[in-house]
C-alpha cells in the first residue's frame, strides 16, 4: 500500500513537472508573440516613409484630408518630442549617455521634415498652416548642453554624420554652389548665343545688343540663384511675392527713373543712335560710348564721360551727325570788294577738284552768296565721306587762305565808315 502511494505520488510530480514545463514554454510563446506584435507594432510606427513616397501620397488628398495628415504628423512629432524630453530628464538626474538622445533627436528631424512635407502641400491647396509650423518651428532644432562638453560633442557629432543632419545640410551646401556655378557657366553661354543670333540681324543695332546680352545674363543669374535657394530647403513663394511686392512700391517711388527706362526701350526700339555716332542730345556732344536702359553715356570731343538720362535725350532733339555715310560740308569765304571775284570763283573750284577727300558726285556747290557789310561772300559746299568731314573742312580751309594770298586776294576785316560833320556857329 505504502508502495503504491510512493509510485502514485512520483507519477504526480512528474505529470506535474510536464505541466509546468509546458505551462512555462506556453508562457514565453505568449511572451515573445507579445513582444514580436509589440516590436513590429513600434517598428510600423517608426518606420517613415521616404520624402518622395510621402510626396506622392499626400499629391491627389484634399484641404481637409490634408489637415487630418497634417494633425497625424503633428501627432507623432509630439510623442517624439516627448520621448526625447524624457530621456533628456532621466539624463539629468543620472549623468547617463547622450547617445540615446541623440538618436531619438534624428528621428524627431526625420519626422519634422516629414510633417512640413505635409504642410508644404496643405499650404498650395489653400490651407491655414499658420498654427502647425509655429509648433514645428518651436519644437525644431538642436538643444546643447554647454555644462557637459562630452555630451555637446556627441550630440554634434551625431547631427553631423545624420542623414537628416549634417550630411543633409552638406548635400544642400554642395548642391547650392553647383546650382550657382552651372548658373553662372549659363548665363555666359547663353548671352554669347544671344550677341551671336542678334549679330547676324543686319537691323539690330550694338546698343540693342549689348542690351540683350547683359539682361540674358542677368535674367539667368536671378533664376539660378532662385533655383539654388529652392535647394537650400527655402521656400521660393515668398521670395517671389516679396520681390514682387518690392517692385512694385519702388516701381511707384521711382517714376522718374521708370519714364528713363521707358524711354530706354523706345531708343532702342526706334535706333536714332548707335554706339560710336556723334550725336547732340540732351544739351550734350560726342560720341556714343554706352547706353543701359536708364542712361546713356556719351564721350565729349576733350574725352569727359558724360552720362545723360535717356529721359532728357528721348524728350529732346537728338542730331545724329554719323547716321548717314556722307556729308556736305558748309564753308564760307568772304573777300574785299576791290578783290576780283570771277579769280576767286576759279581757285575755289580748282581747290575742291584737286582734293582727293572730296566726292565728285555729288558735285561741289561754288556761289557768290551775299554783299556783306564789309566783305562779298562765297559759299563752298563740297560732300565728303562722314569720316572725313573733319579733314575735309581743316584741309580746304587751309589751301583757302594760302591760294588766296598768293593770288592777292584779302580777307576784308569788319569796317565801319564814321563821317565827321562840321558845324560852325
Amino acid at each position: 500500500m505504502f508502495r503504491r502511494n510512493i509510485v502514485q505520488f512520483v507519477s504526480l510530480i512528474n505529470r506535474s513537472h510536464r505541466f509546468h514545463v509546458v505551462f512555462s514554454l506556453w508562457c514565453v510563446l505568449v511572451l515573445l508573440s507579445t513582444a514580436n506584435c509589440k516590436a513590429a507594432e513600434e517598428n510600423k510606427e517608426q518606420s517613415l516613409p521616404s520624402k518622395e513616397v510621402l510626396r506622392l501620397q499626400v499629391r491627389p488628398l484634399t484641404s481637409d484630408e490634408l489637415e487630418k495628415e497634417a494633425a497625424a504628423w503633428q501627432s507623432r512629432v509630439q510623442k517624439k518630442v516627448a520621448e526625447v524630453s524624457s530621456l533628456q530628464l532621466e539624463n539629468v538626474h543620472s549623468s547617463g549617455s547622450n547617445t540615446e538622445v541623440a538618436l531619438q533627436q534624428e528621428e524627431q528631424s526625420k519626422l519634422l521634415s516629414r510633417f512640413r512635407l505635409v504642410l508644404d502641400e496643405w499650404e498650395r491647396k489653400g490651407g491655414d498652416t499658420k498654427k502647425f509650423r509655429e509648433y514645428a518651428s518651436a519644437v525644431s532644432g538642436l538643444e546643447f548642453d554647454f555644462y557637459n562638453l562630452q555630451a555637446t560633442f556627441l550630440v554634434l557629432k551625431n547631427w553631423l554624420l545624420s542623414p537628416q543632419g549634417g550630411l543633409r545640410w552638406l548635400g544642400h551646401l554642395s548642391m547650392f554652389g553647383v546650382i550657382l556655378v552651372v548658373t553662372w557657366m549659363l548665363s555666359r553661354l547663353t548671352s554669347r548665343l544671344a550677341g551671336e543670333a542678334l549679330s547676324r540681324f543686319e537691323g539690330a543695332s550694338s546698343l540693342l545688343r549689348t542690351f540683350l546680352v547683359n539682361f540674358v545674363r542677368q535674367a539667368v543669374l536671378v533664376l539660378g540663384f532662385v533655383v539654388s535657394l529652392s535647394a537650400l530647403g527655402i521656400n521660393t513663394s515668398p521670395v517671389l511675392a516679396l520681390i514682387g511686392g518690392a517692385a512694385f512700391v519702388i516701381g511707384l517711388a521711382l517714376q522718374g527713373t521708370l519714364s528713363n527706362f521707358a524711354q530706354g526701350l523706345l531708343i532702342l526700339a526706334y535706333r536714332p543712335f548707335d554706339v560710336g555716332d556723334v550725336i547732340d542730345a540732351g544739351g550734350v556732344s560726342g560720341i556714343v560710348d554706352s547706353m543701359n536702359m536708364l542712361s546713356t553715356t556719351i564721350r565729349t570731343f576733350d574725352n569727359k564721360m558724360m552720362i545723360v538720362p535717356n529721359g532728357k535725350i528721348g524728350g529732346d532733339t537728338i542730331t545724329n551727325s554719323t547716321a548717314s555715310h556722307t556729308r556736305r560740308i558748309d564753308m564760307t569765304f568772304g573777300i574785299g570788294y576791290d578783290d576780283d571775284t570771277k579769280k576767286a570763283q576759279e581757285i575755289l573750284e580748282k581747290i575742291l577738284q584737286n582734293h582727293p577727300l572730296v566726292m565728285k558726285d555729288p558735285a561741289p556747290l561754288i556761289r557768290m552768296n551775299e554783299l556783306g557789310d564789309s566783305a562779298i561772300l562765297f559759299i563752298a559746299r563740297p560732300w565728303a565721306k562722314t569720316e572725313n568731314y573733319m579733314t575735309v573742312f581743316w584741309e580746304v580751309t587751309a589751301a583757302v587762305k594760302q591760294e588766296f594770298d598768293t593770288a592777292g586776294i584779302s580777307f576784308p576785316y569788319p569796317q565801319q565808315d564814321v563821317h565827321l560833320h562840321h558845324v560852325e556857329k
